[in-house]
């Protein structure tokens, strides 16, 4: 069974909902870091693409009709090379990452592009069609997030809560505090601040060039970090969903604009081209509970992981503070311990690396993953996070040195 290695990424910066990106079609969003990797990978003979899959979790606007065909085509590469677009919601690009690593694993595919969209400041409102003659009375919908044409078996039965909904009752089942949330979500604005400063990001992101009326306009950098918050303003914020609740806009994620891509090769590659190094990686999708992610990452690792086996590092980027909080309790976390029994069982050899991160921004995960790789030589983790509805997705990364045929 072939490898199959992450050899290159690339992502638009992050737009806030009604923000720089506000412009750009959802479409010509994807089509910009497919495009980037087709530039800057020159030497790759694009014809022999195999496919394009691409995780869109709204795909009633400018998304719709297949999307990852359409950029494909937007961006350049040949009209011959399908396209697929998967919905599983929050997960939807990280499922399309690890669909591309299976197809590649089982020798289906040995080139393909992989990744993620979505412009939910061009969400549109959606409106059912009349049930009756003449009807007066319509019931329409913001796609930007949450349900619509709700199923009353369904919510009957399971529920339609939204994700911070969710985290509410999470904070509730185990007792995550608003203080818990709030510093959380502080450290996490401090530490992106941190990074942006740095220009730790600017190695991930491809500039986005807008043209307007008043000349052009470039992107090059994330807008919803807010790095000039601070502990006290968040604490004065006013919980949104739950009179009595705790999830604020100021420790929840927030509505932003972006999309990515990475390039996957086969390790039993036969064409010239190849990239000399990569990232190898599992994704596992379960179906489960509020807190799915514990359940998830076991699956991918083929182990069920303990707290007690890893030094708390860095952070679960879940829907909410309180889903953070929680899961961040049970393991779901980055560790730098050096390889033990725990490691060897999980695969002898390689140099591991986990974190739980928001599928739907895989590819930023995947560009600072590479580089803590490339820094680390003992990084352990896992990939993981929840998406609506009781589900998540886990991504196992392995940091291997492909020698690949074709060269």
């Amino acid at each position: 069974m072939a490898d199959a290695y992450i050899c290159d990424f690339v992502r638009t910066p992050i737009g806030r909902y009604g923000g720089a990106l506000k412009d750009v079609r959802t479409d010509d969003l994807a089509a910009h870091p497919m495009r980037v990797l087709r530039e800057r990978n020159a030497s790759v003979d694009w014809d022999q693409l195999d496919d394009v899959i691409y995780g869109c979790a709204n795909q009633a606007g400018e998304d719709n009709r297949n999307v990852a065909r359409m950029a494909a085509l937007l961006a350049g590469l040949p009209d011959h090379i399908s396209g697929s677009t998967i919905n599983r919601l929050c997960g939807s690009g990280l499922d399309a990452v690890g669909t591309a690593a299976r197809a590649i694993r089982a020798g289906d595919a040995e080139l393909m592009i992989a990744g993620g969209v979505e412009s939910m400041t061009r969400a549109p409102f959606v409106m059912g069609k009349a049930t009756e003659a003449f009807a007066r009375s319509a019931e329409v919908y913001d796609t930007t997030i949450g349900w619509r044409f709700v199923n009353p078996l369904m919510q009957a039965q399971y529920g339609v809560d939204s994700m911070p909904e969710t985290a509410e009752n999470v904070a509730e089942d185990f007792q995550v505090t608003r203080p818990d949330q709030d510093a959380f979500a502080y450290r996490s604005q401090m530490r992106a601040k941190a990074a942006q400063d740095s220009g730790f990001y600017a190695r991930e992101i491809s500039p986005v060039s807008i043209a307007g009326r008043k000349g052009t306009v470039v992107v090059d950098r994330d807008e919803h970090p807010r790095g000039d918050t601070t502990l006290d303003e968040l604490t004065k914020l006013r919980p949104v969903f739950k009179k009595d609740g705790s999830v604020t806009a100021g420790n929840s994620s927030g509505i932003n604009d972006g999309a990515s891509a990475v390039l996957r090769f086969s390790g039993a590659s036969t064409f010239q081209g190849a990239p000399s190094a990569g990232l190898a990686l599992e994704i596992a999708p379960v179906a489960t509970s509020n807190q799915a992610p514990p359940f998830a990452i076991p699956k991918a690792t083929g182990t069920r992981l303990e707290i007690g086996d890893f030094a708390l590092k860095g952070e679960l980027n879940d829907d909410a503070a309180r889903l953070r909080v929680d899961l961040r309790r049970i393991a779901l976390v980055i560790v730098t311990r050096e390889a033990d029994a725990l490691v060897k069982r999980l695969a002898a050899g390689p140099t591991l690396a986990y974190a739980a991160i928001k599928e739907s921004l895989a590819y930023a995960a995947t560009a600072t993953f590479r580089e803590s790789l490339a820094k680390e030589a003992e990084l352990q983790g896992a990939l993981g996070g929840t998406a609506d509805h009781h589900h998540a997705t886990a991504a196992f990364l392995a940091k291997q040195q492909p020698t690949f045929t074709g060269q």
